[in-house]
């Protein structure tokens, strides 16, 4: 087993990300099964089920580093190495078994707190 998913700190801090972006579980769900860049994500139809609000793609991509980096995502690889398209890690997979029919919302404070770890880490 990875120790990064037996580690309860990793796995509350990635929790408390997708409860704080803006990623709705319709868009988890979609990156378990296919990979997506952030360009893609905003040129589907079906985009306002799966954010719930309107980022621009490089604000997109910004998020998915973030999540890149919590271990929540991956980049894909392709024949040429790494593309801009991510998709759900073991790890991700995890936090989603644990979610129903959608992710719950963060309160304010779990807000601030994300923010501040997200912007000033070593705070």
């Amino acid at each position: 087993m990875d120790p990064i998913l037996d580690n309860p700190r990793s796995l509350a801090r990635a929790a408390s990300a997708m409860r704080c972006l803006p990623f709705r579980l319709n868009l988890y769900r979609l990156l378990e099964h296919e990979a997506l860049s952030s360009v893609a994500l905003w040129a589907r139809a079906d985009v306002d089920t799966l954010c719930s609000t309107r980022l621009t793609p490089d604000d997109t991509e910004n998020l998915f580093i973030w999540l890149i980096r919590l271990g929540v995502l991956r980049r894909e690889v392709d024949g040429q190495g790494l593309t801009e398209r991510v998709r759900l890690t073991p790890m991700g997979r995890q936090l989603l078994a644990g979610w129903g029919n959608e992710i719950p919302p963060a309160g304010w404070k779990e807000q601030l707190r994300h923010a501040i770890s997200r912007y000033r880490p070593r705070l």
